[in-house]
């Protein structure tokens, strides 16, 4: 094989691979001779069929297959040879008059990762936020918990429903006279004022008594999730067999032992723990913040622009999602677009980060073990249906960028932890809302000129000001997320899928497919 490089410019590359006829041919001898004692033919014994006529045969099919694994040996050895670090999937085309028996001449153009200069990882300074937990936010809690688990009781005979009173109902729902699919049901309780059906509907349950038969009117909202029904007048005609009122919730050891706990004692024991795990979150989210603003401070390199623009789409598709869900679409569309400069900057400061902190891993032995990828790989397996599970793990197996994408946001928190490890860390304590404000201002003024995995140029990434729909990203605000080895961009998330129509409003769940054949998610159905 011969190699030209036909470009060297930043990081860019590009060669011209030329593969001689006789090695594509020698590749296609060879499959000739393992395929042949499995062909059959009428007139010869199995195995016995000879190899001008296994040509014959399968001569094109052969030719395609061993071309294709010519040019995949090529760009392998392409990568060795020169020591290529691909930011993101080649391009390669085979010259269009390109014939069988002729040397092959493949174009190959690449962005390579940059040479990341030592990262500065001394004098890294960090303050710890602490959040105690006092007695009082544990008892909100309890009661939070208390008010979330109402008991009812049958109302006495002839009571009309009130706000707060549980009403349960047989129903039937029609659009124009005719009943809808989904829209049909029998036992469905709702508690008056929850706001869990959609507007209107509980407010017209008021009064009712059990064994009343009643036809009410609804509009479904405009963005109902079943679109054969949003923005459509319908009615519902309505048994209701049976009306309960709220009963009284004391906040003692039977609640703790309804619950599967010991005692109360144990109950507030168990909330403590998850509102200081609930605060460790947030101490973590700010001083990763901080730390992040340090590294992107202390280094700047240029980036691969094709991570960079998968990074921005990610992140533009996430804003038009947000956007589509605003009173004004359109106007929230063109606020953003006064923003799209600032929002390729946080995507470019994301990928240098992320680039920035796989080295750093790699130049301190951060690495994922086989146990913790099995164990990534079971948690997101149980995002999908029981049959489809195998499929999901098979794929992650067989997938290398979607092991990648999985490892990615453990392989960083596993990084930033060995910098925290080595940082010049202090302490203070504050209450819970000063540290929430301490976040949110690091949202509005982020020191990022990247992505979540990315990098910052000269030490701050301001983020556009809130505007309409403008918001900034929720996601990882200043690291692209590269692989454990490389950084890959992220996958996209899809729209939310549509679920069936039913009283309930808002309903459907996010359904994240991955890419080729991989399984489908649960989604969630509508009740009713």
């Amino acid at each position: 094989m011969q190699i030209v490089e036909t470009l060297n410019e930043g990081l860019k590359r590009a060669y011209t691979l030329t593969l001689a006829a006789k090695d594509i041919d020698a590749r296609v001898d060879e499959e000739i001779k393992t395929i042949a004692p499995q062909v059959r033919m009428p007139g010869f014994r199995p195995g016995k069929v000879p190899a001008n006529l296994v040509r014959k045969m399968h001569g094109p099919s052969l030719q395609r297959e061993a071309l294709e694994k010519a040019v995949r040996d090529g760009v392998d050895a392409l990568m060795n040879e020169k020591k290529l670090r691909p930011a993101m999937q080649p391009s390669i085309e085979l010259d269009e008059g390109y014939e069988p028996g002729k040397d092959a001449e493949i174009k190959v153009a690449l962005e390579v990762l940059p040479v990341v200069p030592t990262p500065k990882t001394e004098g890294i300074t960090l303050e710890r936020l602490i959040v105690d937990v006092s007695d009082e936010q544990v008892d909100e809690a309890v009661s939070r918990l208390a008010a979330q688990s109402t008991r009812y009781e049958d109302a006495p005979e002839g009571h009309g429903a009130g706000q707060g009173d549980q009403v349960t109902m047989d129903f039937v729902g029609k659009v124009d006279g005719k009943a809808f699919e989904g829209g049909t049901g029998s036992g469905m309780a709702v508690a008056i004022g929850s706001g869990n059906l959609i507007p209107g509907f509980e407010d017209q349950l008021v009064g009712v008594k059990v064994g009343d038969e009643k036809q009410i009117n609804v509009t479904f909202p405009a963005d109902y999730q079943a679109a054969n029904l949003a923005g459509k007048d319908a009615t519902f005609d309505l048994v209701i067999t049976a009306v309960k009122l709220p009963a009284d919730r004391a906040v003692d050891d039977d609640f703790a032992k309804q619950l599967g706990l010991e005692s109360l004692d144990k109950l507030k024991e168990l909330l403590k723990g998850q509102i200081e795990q609930e605060h460790n979150g947030l101490t973590r989210t700010y001083m990763k913040r901080r730390l992040l603003d340090q590294l992107a401070a202390g280094h700047d390199f240029d980036v691969p622009p094709s991570m960079v623009e998968a990074e921005f789409s990610q992140i533009w598709a996430q804003l038009e999602h947000e956007a589509s869900h605003e009173e004004d679409p359109a106007e929230a569309l063109a606020e953003m677009e006064k923003d799209r400069d600032e929002y390729r900057s946080i995507a470019e400061r994301r990928v240098r980060l992320g680039l920035l902190l796989s080295e750093i891993g790699q130049a301190n032995g951060v690495e994922i073990t086989q146990a913790e990828m099995n164990r990534l790989i079971a948690q997101a397996a149980q995002q999908y249906s029981p049959q489809d599970r195998e499929r999901f793990i098979d794929y992650v197996r067989n997938e290398p960028m979607a092991a990648a994408q999985l490892r990615a946001p453990l392989y960083e928190d596993k990084v930033v932890d060995f910098l925290f490890a080595n940082a010049e860390i202090s302490e203070r304590t504050v209450a819970r809302a000063d540290l929430e404000a301490a976040i949110e201002s690091e949202e509005g003024d982020l020191h990022v000129h990247g992505p979540d995995c990315g990098h910052d140029h000269h030490g701050h990434d301001h983020k556009p000001a809130k505007k309409a729909a403008a918001k900034k990203p929720a996601a990882k605000e200043e690291v692209a997320e590269p692989a454990a080895e490389e950084a890959k961009p992220a996958a996209k998330k899809a729209a939310p899928k549509k679920a069936a129509a039913a009283p309930k409003a808002e309903a459907a769940a996010d359904a994240e497919p991955a890419k080729k054949a991989a399984p489908k998610k649960k989604t969630a159905k509508a009740e009713g």
